[in-house]
C-alpha cells in the first residue's frame, strides 16, 4: 500500500516561510501529486498540484507565494511557502494518484485517492 508522510509544518510569523515535504513509499515518477489544506470549520481546499508532465496549477490565493516541486529520485514532493499570511493557517495534506491528471483537473480533490495524515501550519500576525 502506498503511503504518504508529510513534514515541515510549524508556527511562523506573518511574512515568514516554511517548506513542507511529502515522502512517498514508492517511486513518484508516474504519480500526479498535490497539496491541499483544511482550516478548522472549513472544507479541504486545493493549494497546488503537479502532474507527471510537471504541469503545475495553483489556487489563486497562493499564486506568487507558494511553489510546488518534486524530486522523483527522493520520492518527495515539496511545497515552498513564502510571504505567509494568517489565513494560510491550516492542516496541510499531501495527495497523489497514479497516472496523469489533466491540467484542468489538477485542483480537484476527487481526482486523488492517496492521502497523507497532514502537517499543521500556523501563521501568527
Amino acid at each position: 500500500q502506498v503511503q504518504l508522510r508529510e513534514s515541515g509544518g510549524g508556527s511562523v510569523q506573518a511574512g515568514g516561510s516554511l517548506r513542507l515535504s511529502c515522502v512517498v513509499s514508492t517511486y513518484t515518477n508516474f504519480y500526479s501529486m498535490s497539496w491541499f489544506r483544511q482550516a478548522p470549520g472549513k472544507e479541504r481546499e486545493a493549494v497546488a498540484a503537479m502532474n507527471i508532465e510537471y504541469i503545475t496549477k495553483y489556487a489563486d490565493s497562493v499564486k506568487g507565494r507558494f511553489t510546488i516541486s518534486r524530486d522523483n529520485a527522493k520520492k518527495t514532493l515539496y511545497l515552498q511557502m513564502d510571504s505567509l499570511k494568517p489565513e494560510d493557517t491550516a492542516m496541510y495534506y499531501c495527495a497523489a494518484v497514479s497516472g496523469r491528471v489533466r491540467p484542468e483537473r489538477l485542483l480537484f480533490r476527487s481526482d486523488y485517492n492517496l492521502w497523507g495524515q497532514g502537517t499543521q501550519v500556523t501563521v501568527s500576525s
